[in-house]
């Protein structure tokens, strides 16, 4: 596995691999890999001949208020693990590679209304950094495909948008969600739980898979249904953010047109905010259809 810390040596070896027709998978990361990651890497390996991952803790996303400056940085255990999962090229450029006339003065990308809901809503800025900096990157790998977790499912919808709005000519693939053992959404911030909050964790997923049996049998109050898993978070010990039942296409309010729906939420224990969903498939045939976990 190579390493590069600068663009110019980096989209060297691409043109290598470009001249003798090999194709490309990307995946983006902040790092502090976990499973979750290497499940991106494996589905990146199974679709193309070279697999590219980027590790760059991007200050543009990250509020005044927010882990920036806590947010782990593990370089060697994670080359570690790329290296042990066959990944050609390791990208690890340095902020001032990313933004050379410092942020203030960098162009921005911004993906009205998809971004501007759920966490859009509360950590305002935030997808306009996720969204600037993926494009940058975008630009300097130019890959064939690039591999996202739906863990982040709104985040996955906006780079979809980004990248048909501004005709990338690049493949989005989205990978289910990978889960401890007992439902919770694997995630870098997992490490911050103290042990009595990791037992608590789980009850995430459990309310959000409440919900969606609940719709799948047909109750379709869903502001009663958001209300009530609301309150269970919040008796759990959770400070719920947001609680959400939207159509999976838009992250609109549900309406008759709508053939996925997507439950989301993001919470904070303590001091870590954990986000989740889950998705309920609508099969016109037999009204509420088969489910699909998130």
């Amino acid at each position: 596995m190579r390493t590069y810390n600068g663009k110019a040596q980096l989209q060297s070896a691409i043109q290598g691999f470009r001249q003798s027709g090999q194709s490309i998978a990307f995946v983006p990361t902040m790092g502090n890999l976990h499973e979750g990651h290497l499940d991106l890497v494996r589905k990146g390996r199974a679709l193309c001949d070279v697999v590219i991952v980027s590790i760059f803790v991007n200050p543009l996303q990250f509020g005044p208020s927010e882990d920036l400056d806590a947010y782990p940085r593990t370089m060697a255990a994670d080359k570690e693990k790329l290296f042990s999962e066959g990944v050609q090229v390791l990208y690890a450029p340095g902020v001032e590679d990313i933004y050379p006339e410092g942020m203030a003065a960098q162009t921005q990308v911004h993906v009205p209304d998809l971004g501007d809901t759920l966490c859009g809503g509360s950590r305002p800025g935030h997808f306009d950094g996720v969204t600037t900096v993926v494009s940058k990157l975008f630009n300097i790998v130019q890959p064939d495909m690039a591999i996202f977790g739906e863990k982040d499912f709104q985040q996955l919808s906006i780079v979809r948008k980004m990248v048909q709005d501004l005709c990338m000519p690049i493949e989005i693939v989205g990978v289910t969600t990978h889960r401890d053992e007992d439902g919770l959404a694997m995630s870098s911030r997992n490490g911050y739980l103290t042990r009595a909050q990791r037992q608590v964790a789980p009850v995430l997923h459990q309310t959000l898979n409440s919900c969606r049996e609940a719709i799948a049998c047909g109750f379709d109050n869903f502001l009663q249904l958001e209300s009530h898993a609301r309150m269970q978070l919040l008796q759990a010990g959770f400070e719920p953010d947001y609680f959400a039942i939207r159509d999976a296409r838009t992250l609109r309010a549900v309406t008759e047109n709508t053939e996925e729906i997507a439950i989301l939420a993001a919470a904070r224990l303590g001091a870590t905010r954990l986000i989740d969903n889950v998705r309920l498939a609508l099969n016109p045939v037999s009204d509420w259809g088969m489910l699909a976990d998130g």
